[in-house]
């Protein structure tokens, strides 16, 4: 599928929705999937919607004021992507901000030592894990998924990133679902949503 809009003339928020697509049932009955992944494929569609992460607004905070210093006026030191669509978001991002990438992953992925969080998502339960040194203490940290919904998945890679000593600034995806609550369970980190439905 390729966008329609070829000369940029669409709100974001309206582009992603033209484009998305709904899967019912999936994982399991009753839940309806937002598959972003045409998106993704769509070149315009796509630099947009990192743009627009890449500036997501952030809140400042005086723990991190130490490593802001010199660092550019992003905002952030370094994106974390939520596997496994937020790797590719955190990535292109993290090229867009000039910063570095980490990727928060499932259990039993990450081959070094590590530290891990168990959530509860709409359809199950999981574990999410990060090395221990891929975020330093005190470090500006974006994290950036494709979804907010219920919040469990992001509330863990938030955990991680804190467990380790780093600082959340914003938590950045392309589509919330505010029916199911994610934002009010991450306060107080703000979140940046380029597409509420």
């Amino acid at each position: 599928m390729t966008s329609l809009d070829t000369a940029g003339e669409l709100p974001l928020d309206e582009l992603i929705a033209s484009i998305a697509v709904d899967v019912p049932d999936f994982p399991e009955p009753g839940v309806v999937f937002r598959d972003l992944t045409p998106v993704f494929a769509d070149p315009r569609a796509f630099r947009r919607v990192v743009d627009a992460l890449a500036q997501t607004p952030v809140q400042e905070d005086p723990r991190a004021a130490a490593l802001a210093e010199g660092a550019g006026d992003v905002g952030f030191d370094v994106v974390v992507g939520v596997e496994a669509r937020g790797f590719l978001l955190a990535a292109a991002v993290a090229l867009d901000a000039g910063t570095g990438v980490v990727p928060v992953r499932k259990a039993g992925k990450l081959p070094r030592q590590r530290v891990s969080a168990d959530y509860v998502l709409e359809y199950g339960t999981a574990t999410l894990e990060l090395h221990t040194d891929s975020i330093r203490p005190g470090q500006r940290v974006l994290v950036a998924d494709d979804v907010l919904a219920t919040g469990g998945t992001l509330e863990a890679a938030i955990s991680l990133v804190e467990q380790l000593g780093g600082v959340v600034t914003a938590v950045s995806v392309v589509v919330e679902l505010p029916v199911l609550g994610g934002r009010e369970r991450l306060r107080p980190h703000t979140v940046h949503a380029l597409w509420t439905t």
